[in-house]
């Protein structure tokens, strides 16, 4: 596909963080999915440590 014909087809979002993006992006009418996902241990490294030698 070339580069101009990208958006062409209209474009579709995965949001994975703020739900304000996902909204502004609804009221636009992008094909939009909010998925809630937060990282493993609150991105906190030594508890991150500690989950994967439970592993």
């Amino acid at each position: 596909m070339e580069k101009k014909n990208l958006l062409k087809k209209g474009i579709k979002v995965i949001s994975m963080g703020l739900p304000i993006f996902y909204e502004s992006l609804k009221a636009q009418d992008v094909e939009t999915v909010q998925v809630d996902w937060k990282p493993p241990a609150r991105g906190e490294k030594r508890l991150l440590d500690l989950l994967r030698k439970l592993r």
